[in-house]
């Protein structure tokens, strides 16, 4: 494997992680919505309010996110084992 092979890898990977990272935190955002957040608010409409979803569904977005990348490192290695 040469260098450009190295470097175009290391790049696909890159942007596959990201794409799943940004689908993971707005599967979050959108499970969020459903959460009954205004309980422990005392102005659920707020900026703040809003903000703290945000910071919620990215924080629970790139945990599940690290997650799936890390099973899909997890099988590409398995295919050491087949070949």
């Amino acid at each position: 494997m040469n260098m450009g092979n190295v470097v175009a890898t290391a790049g696909m990977h890159a942007l596959v992680s990201i794409i799943i990272e940004l689908m993971c935190i707005t599967l979050a955002w959108y499970v969020i919505q459903d959460v009954k957040l205004d309980l422990f608010m005392r102005r659920p409409r707020s900026i703040r309010a809003r903000l703290l979803q945000v910071m919620i569904a990215v924080i629970f977005g790139h945990l599940f996110a690290g997650f799936v990348i890390d099973y899909w490192q997890w099988s590409n290695l398995l295919k050491g084992i087949v070949e």
